[in-house]
C-alpha cells in the first residue's frame, strides 16, 4: 500500500470516526441502563477506528499508541466478553517499557 493510499485511509477514517463520535456523544445511555451496551458498541468501534489510524499511519508505527489502542479495545470489549477476563488482560500491555 502507497503512502498516497494510507493517507487516503486515514482521511476516510476521521470522517467516519466523526459520525461515531457523535451518535456516541448523542446517546442517551447512562450505565445500567439497558441500551448501555449498545453506546459502548459505539465506542468500541470509535476505538477501532483509531486503532485503524495507528496501524495505517504512513510513518512508523507509534508504539504507545498502538498499546494505548489496544487498552480501550480490551476494556471496552470486557463488558461484551466478561467470561474471557479481557480487561485483566490490560494490565500486562503496561508491565514492561516499549522499546
Amino acid at each position: 500500500m502507497t503512502k498516497e493510499q494510507k493517507t487516503e485511509m486515514i482521511k476516510t477514517s476521521w470522517e467516519l470516526h466523526s459520525q461515531v463520535e457523535t451518535a456516541y456523544l448523542s446517546h442517551p445511555a447512562k450505565k445500567d441502563d439497558k441500551e448501555w451496551l449498545e453506546k459502548q458498541r459505539l465506542l468500541l468501534a470509535d476505538m477501532a477506528l483509531h486503532l485503524l489510524q495507528t496501524s495505517m499511519a504512513p510513518e512508523e508505527i507509534k508504539l504507545e499508541r498502538l498499546r494505548d489502542n489496544l487498552h480501550a479495545i480490551l476494556t471496552i470489549s470486557d463488558q461484551f466478553l466478561p467470561e474471557m477476563g479481557l480487561k485483566n488482560m490490560t494490565e500486562n500491555l503496561y508491565e514492561k517499557p516499549i522499546k
